[in-house]
């Protein structure tokens, strides 16, 4: 291992490190030079071999630090840098960078799986300079067992890049990042390491830096910097509804310097936006957690480029996209967490002397908030369920196998045996997930601690949105900045540069947009993995003759349009009572385009169903005059009988039929969903189809299972109409 360099040799290591800079950003007259603490990280890692936690706001070069290290170390006979870097975008941006200063860069992510033994042989012979890597490979079993070990003992720098997300106290923790521990206790000695993030507070700062200390015995040099952006103007416009925000949207799109990123909190919601957009001729695209890979990457050089104005995304982009002429950053609708929304922010104006960030806040936020809310670390009782599962076993669980034993989705369950494996309560293995036996205390304290802190996060966002005061200021307190102070260029300190009027034309495009009801209602196709475990038997796909056919939704309940006019009618508080006029009339009108549509009864297509013959309603526990009012409506306007109710068995209020796990709900409903002899004898004699008609689809498994016991009673065909899906 080589030894620190002496302080005679420092300044030759400073003139290198600023020559490697020039090449990084492109400089031909190699006059460019470090600022002064990417100068003391580098010193740091590459003369003292420390570890060193880099808190500096979005642009400021915390990339350079790591490439500059990287080839000192490099030149000195250190082995590859490896970076743990959380997005796929943010991977491609740091790989053409490391190419500019001649750094030969490779990646190991989900997208490139093809690659991965190809990229192990180069870094073994020595042909790579920096390995990046997902922090979900960190927790792969056979990268975790055979290759981590030999990366760990052959790394000449490790970089943990957006290192706030180690922290379970900060606004984006993720699991696998904390098994970062675990290599961070295995390095050799004198391997340095440097953590850097734009979004750390006081506290994840400190924990980063007690975390960056394992095994290392000594303590972390931390460099924390002013995270004033002096290139953002911040704003508000206060909107009155969503209709008014897309039209301002539309109406001052042109206005906005340059190209930038429109923020959404919702997958529907970016797609509203972008159709809307579209529609009243700008150039965007749609770019979300459901955009295939290669249509993100395309997105992203669109951008890049300037070949589109805006991209829509959602927080799918927050951390993984470097354009420093970014003109703009807006958000339609608030983030939950100040320190979420100073990030997604600093996209912009990183390499522009003028950028313009734009906060348009709307009613549906808060609801969006609490969804969000509602994932958090599950409960203890249904922790131990898992732990005792596992250990009852007796051998590895796969995912789709446990399942059907918890209650809980799939998603959240995934992420919760990631931190029990961290805590050392379960292991992933090849197989899936065992026991370890050790004893494992569910820790109230921090996780109502989070909580809380959850809950004043969203406080402080709507303190930000009311302030009289400087936004820029305000953000920077939020992230203990201590040296915050009024910007002098945020629309409370100079003066709102945006009207908050829109034009008539727009407004009635947007409200057009947002008024057009209906979704399309996928039927599920293949039962969950696992209910023979559970005695039920049913696997595979569902025949045919026992699905229900595609159905239609008014509105999902996280669109900016119908969502806001349905959230409250299904809230759970919401006193029951029949359907309002203005919701079935565009009901009728979702009837009457799904009949028209492609596939629809009244298509005129050689293969078109059967009109409906009639209406059956899904018995509801929380809104049954509602759906009742809502199928007896439907009859009577469709001129078709009402046929009756699938009811539900006495026991069904007992069982608490789950509305998160798939495999658990089934259960559920297929032990409880009946239809009575009455309405199968009216099935048989209605000579066609039928409506199915409920209020809410959160999972699709009530459908699936009222329609394949509607189909088993004689009925011809299942139409699912709903009022609105969760997603």
């Amino acid at each position: 291992m080589t030894q620190a360099a002496p302080l005679e040799d420092r300044a030759a290591l400073r003139a290198s490190a600023d020559a490697v800079l020039a090449r990084l950003v492109s400089d031909p007259t190699g006059r460019a030079r470090l600022r002064e603490d990417q100068w003391r990280a580098i010193e740091a890692l590459v003369a003292d071999r420390r570890r060193a936690l880099v808190v500096q706001r979005t642009g400021w070069g915390k990339s350079a630090v790591y490439f500059v290290a990287t080839s000192l170390l490099r030149e000195r006979g250190s082995g590859p840098t490896v970076i743990v870097s959380p997005l796929l975008a943010l991977m491609r941006n740091q790989v053409e960078a490391a190419a500019r200063a001649g750094i030969r860069a490779r990646t190991i992510n989900s997208s490139n799986t093809e690659e991965w033994e190809t990229v192990q042989e180069e870094v073994a012979s020595g042909e790579v300079d920096v390995l990046l890597v997902s922090p979900e490979r960190l927790n792969n079993p056979d990268f975790r067992d055979q290759v981590l070990p030999q990366l760990a003992a052959a790394t000449g720098l490790l970089v943990v890049d957006e290192a706030h997300c180690i922290s379970d106290w900060g606004h984006d923790f993720r699991p696998d990042y904390r098994r970062l521990r675990t290599m961070l206790a295995d390095l050799p000695s004198g391997v340095p390491v440097l953590a850097t993030t734009a979004t750390a507070n006081a506290r994840v700062t400190a924990d980063v830096a007690e975390q960056l200390g394992t095994g290392a015995g000594t303590d972390a040099l931390v460099l924390r910097g002013p995270l004033d952006r002096e290139s953002l103007s911040l704003g508000v416009v206060r909107l009155p509804d969503a209709a008014h925000r897309l039209a301002w949207l539309a109406d001052h799109l042109g206005e906005l310097p340059g190209s930038g990123i429109i923020y959404t909190l919702t997958v529907a919601a970016a797609d509203e936006v972008t159709a809307y957009l579209r529609q009243c001729g700008h150039t965007v695209s749609s770019y979300t957690g459901r955009t295939e890979n290669a249509d993100r990457q395309q997105a992203e050089d669109d951008l890049q480029a300037n070949r589109v104005k805006a991209l829509v995304a959602t927080s799918a982009l927050g951390m993984g996209f470097d354009k420093p002429d970014l003109g703009f950053v807006v958000h339609l609708g608030s983030p939950s967490s100040p320190i979420a929304y100073y990030q997604q922010v600093g996209r912009a104006g990183r390499g522009v002397e003028h950028a313009e960030v734009l906060l348009l806040p709307g009613q549906e936020d808060e609801a969006i908030w609490r969804y969000f809310a509602s994932v958090a670390f599950p409960p203890e009782e249904q922790v131990r369920r898992t732990i005792d599962v596992l250990a009852q076993a007796g051998r590895p669980l796969s995912l789709p196998a446990l399942e059907p034993l918890v209650e809980l989705r799939r998603t959240r369950l995934e992420t919760m045996l990631k931190v029990l494996d961290v805590d050392g309560a379960v292991h992933r293995v090849k197989g899936g997930w065992e026991s370890t036996g050790q004893p494992w205390v569910y820790d109230t304290e921090r996780y109502a601690w989070v909580a809380r802190q959850r809950a004043a996060e969203q406080q402080a966002m709507r303190d930000y949105a009311a302030t009289t005061g400087c936004r820029m200021e305000f953000l920077r307190r939020q992230l203990d900045d201590e040296e915050a102070a009024p910007c002098g260029r945020c629309d409370n300190c100079a003066g709102a540069r945006f009207d908050p009027k829109v034009s008539e034309a727009a407004l009635d495009a947007a409200k057009g947009e947002l008024g057009r009801p209906g979704v399309e209602v996928e039927p599920r196709k293949m039962w969950p993995t696992g209910l023979a475990a559970v005695g039920v038997d049913l696997k595979g796909r569902i025949p045919l003759g026992e699905q229900a056919f595609g159905g239609r939704a008014l509105g999902r309940l996280s669109d900016i349009g119908w969502g806001n006019r349905l959230r409250p009618m299904l809230a759970d508080g919401t006193p029951d009572g029949p359907v309002p006029d203005d919701v079935v009339q565009a009901v009728v009108h979702v009837l009457a385009d799904w009949a028209k549509g492609p596939g629809g009864w009244a298509s005129g297509a050689p293969d078109a169903p059967a009109r409906p013959a009639g209406v059956v309603t899904v018995a509801s526990h929380r809104k049954p005059r509602l759906v009742g009012s809502l199928g007896q409506r439907i009859a009577e306007i469709g001129r078709m009988p009402f046929l009756g109710v699938v009811e539900y068995a006495p026991e069904a209020e007992e069982l608490r039929l789950s509305r998160t796990n798939s495999a658990q709900r089934v259960v559920g409903l297929q032990r409880t969903l009946t239809v009575s002899p009455e309405l199968a004898g009216r099935l048989a004699g209605a000579g066609g189809p039928v409506l199915l008609v409920d209020d809410l689809s959160d999972t699709g498994w009530t459908l699936a299972v009222a329609a394949r016991l509607l189909r088993r009673a004689g009925a011809e065909g299942v139409f699912p109409l709903v009022l609105a899906v969760q997603g």
